[in-house]
Protein backbone atom coordinates (compact mmCIF):
# COMPACT_ATOMS: atom_id res chain seq x y z
CA UNK A 1 0.00 0.00 0.00
CA UNK A 2 2.99 2.02 0.63
CA UNK A 3 4.68 1.80 -2.50
CA UNK A 4 1.20 2.98 -4.27
CA UNK A 5 0.73 5.71 -2.27
CA UNK A 6 4.33 7.08 -3.24
CA UNK A 7 3.86 6.18 -6.67
CA UNK A 8 0.68 8.16 -7.22
CA UNK A 9 2.27 11.08 -4.91
CA UNK A 10 5.32 10.82 -8.12
CA UNK A 11 2.85 10.53 -10.40
CA UNK A 12 1.13 13.68 -9.20
CA UNK A 13 4.04 15.68 -8.69
CA UNK A 14 5.20 14.84 -12.61
CA UNK A 15 2.04 16.37 -14.25
CA UNK A 16 1.91 19.13 -11.58
CA UNK A 17 1.71 22.38 -13.11
CA UNK A 18 4.92 22.86 -10.83
CA UNK A 19 7.38 21.90 -13.64
CA UNK A 20 6.08 23.33 -16.18
CA UNK A 21 8.51 26.43 -16.30
CA UNK A 22 11.57 23.84 -15.35
CA UNK A 23 12.92 24.10 -19.27
CA UNK A 24 14.05 27.44 -20.99
CA UNK A 25 10.61 28.19 -23.40
CA UNK A 26 12.42 28.85 -26.85
CA UNK A 27 9.03 27.89 -28.36
CA UNK A 28 7.83 30.95 -28.91
CA UNK A 29 10.67 32.47 -30.37
CA UNK A 30 10.66 29.39 -32.81
CA UNK A 31 7.02 30.04 -33.77
CA UNK A 32 7.37 34.00 -34.00
CA UNK A 33 10.60 33.44 -36.52
CA UNK A 34 8.91 30.42 -38.64
CA UNK A 35 5.62 33.09 -39.08
CA UNK A 36 7.77 35.79 -39.53
CA UNK A 37 9.32 33.95 -42.83
CA UNK A 38 6.40 34.45 -45.08
CA UNK A 39 4.33 38.20 -45.10
CA UNK A 40 0.76 37.83 -46.46
CA UNK A 41 -0.70 40.45 -48.65
CA UNK A 42 -3.99 38.91 -47.25
CA UNK A 43 -4.80 35.45 -45.75
CA UNK A 44 -8.20 36.01 -46.18
CA UNK A 45 -10.04 37.37 -49.58
CA UNK A 46 -13.95 38.34 -50.24
CA UNK A 47 -14.48 38.31 -53.67
CA UNK A 48 -17.90 39.61 -53.23
CA UNK A 49 -20.17 38.93 -56.41
CA UNK A 50 -19.56 36.94 -59.49
CA UNK A 51 -21.23 34.96 -61.57
CA UNK A 52 -22.33 31.79 -61.99
CA UNK A 53 -20.72 29.35 -64.55
CA UNK A 54 -17.73 31.85 -64.81
CA UNK A 55 -14.54 30.45 -62.73
CA UNK A 56 -13.23 33.36 -60.77
CA UNK A 57 -9.25 33.88 -60.29
CA UNK A 58 -8.19 34.88 -56.59
CA UNK A 59 -4.55 35.71 -56.13
CA UNK A 60 -2.69 35.41 -52.66
CA UNK A 61 0.50 37.24 -52.36
CA UNK A 62 3.38 37.06 -50.15
CA UNK A 63 7.04 37.94 -49.55
CA UNK A 64 9.36 36.11 -47.92
CA UNK A 65 10.74 38.00 -45.37
CA UNK A 66 13.96 34.90 -43.86
CA UNK A 67 17.07 35.13 -44.89
CA UNK A 68 17.03 32.31 -46.87
CA UNK A 69 14.69 30.78 -49.99
CA UNK A 70 11.37 29.78 -49.54
CA UNK A 71 10.11 26.65 -51.27
CA UNK A 72 6.06 26.17 -51.65
CA UNK A 73 5.73 22.39 -51.30
CA UNK A 74 2.00 21.75 -51.55
CA UNK A 75 -0.84 23.58 -52.19
CA UNK A 76 -4.29 21.91 -51.14
CA UNK A 77 -7.81 23.53 -51.87
CA UNK A 78 -10.24 22.11 -50.48
CA UNK A 79 -12.81 20.88 -52.33
CA UNK A 80 -12.57 19.61 -56.16
CA UNK A 81 -14.26 23.16 -57.29
CA UNK A 82 -10.99 24.92 -56.56
CA UNK A 83 -8.21 24.08 -58.38
CA UNK A 84 -4.34 25.70 -57.55
CA UNK A 85 -1.63 27.12 -58.96
CA UNK A 86 1.71 28.89 -57.16
CA UNK A 87 5.18 29.80 -57.67
CA UNK A 88 7.38 26.62 -58.45
CA UNK A 89 11.01 28.15 -58.31
CA UNK A 90 12.30 29.19 -54.50
CA UNK A 91 11.58 32.35 -53.79
CA UNK A 92 14.42 34.54 -52.58
CA UNK A 93 15.06 36.99 -49.01
CA UNK A 94 12.76 39.52 -49.92
CA UNK A 95 11.04 38.60 -53.28
CA UNK A 96 7.67 38.03 -53.60
CA UNK A 97 5.46 34.66 -54.63
CA UNK A 98 2.14 33.87 -54.98
CA UNK A 99 -0.64 31.31 -54.40
CA UNK A 100 -4.01 31.44 -57.23
CA UNK A 101 -6.96 29.80 -56.59
CA UNK A 102 -9.38 29.32 -58.91
CA UNK A 103 -12.66 29.09 -58.31
CA UNK A 104 -15.83 27.23 -60.70
CA UNK A 105 -18.62 29.17 -59.98
CA UNK A 106 -21.07 26.43 -60.69
CA UNK A 107 -23.70 26.49 -57.92
CA UNK A 108 -25.66 29.92 -57.17
CA UNK A 109 -25.11 31.02 -53.67
CA UNK A 110 -23.01 32.27 -50.72
CA UNK A 111 -19.31 30.36 -50.70
CA UNK A 112 -16.57 30.00 -48.69
CA UNK A 113 -13.41 28.24 -49.53
CA UNK A 114 -9.91 27.36 -48.32
CA UNK A 115 -6.45 26.24 -50.06
CA UNK A 116 -3.47 24.73 -47.16
CA UNK A 117 -0.29 26.00 -48.22
CA UNK A 118 2.95 23.94 -46.97
CA UNK A 119 6.48 25.39 -47.09
CA UNK A 120 10.19 24.65 -46.73
CA UNK A 121 9.68 27.16 -43.16
CA UNK A 122 6.76 24.90 -42.01
CA UNK A 123 5.31 21.51 -42.54
CA UNK A 124 2.21 23.00 -40.43
CA UNK A 125 0.11 24.16 -43.40
CA UNK A 126 -1.23 27.95 -44.04
CA UNK A 127 -4.63 28.07 -44.76
CA UNK A 128 -5.39 30.99 -46.89
CA UNK A 129 -9.49 31.70 -47.25
CA UNK A 130 -12.12 32.86 -49.48
CA UNK A 131 -15.52 33.68 -49.83
CA UNK A 132 -18.18 35.66 -52.14
CA UNK A 133 -21.78 35.27 -53.61
CA UNK A 134 -22.43 33.40 -56.85
CA UNK A 135 -25.12 34.78 -58.66
CA UNK A 136 -27.15 34.01 -61.58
Amino acid sequence: MKKLTISALLAVFAFSPFYANVFPGETTSIVKMVADAIKWKSESIDVGNIPQGKPKLIRFEFTNTSSKPIVIENVAPSCGCTTADYTKTPILPGKKGFVEASYNAAAAGAFMKTVNVTTSESKTPKTLSFKGVVVS
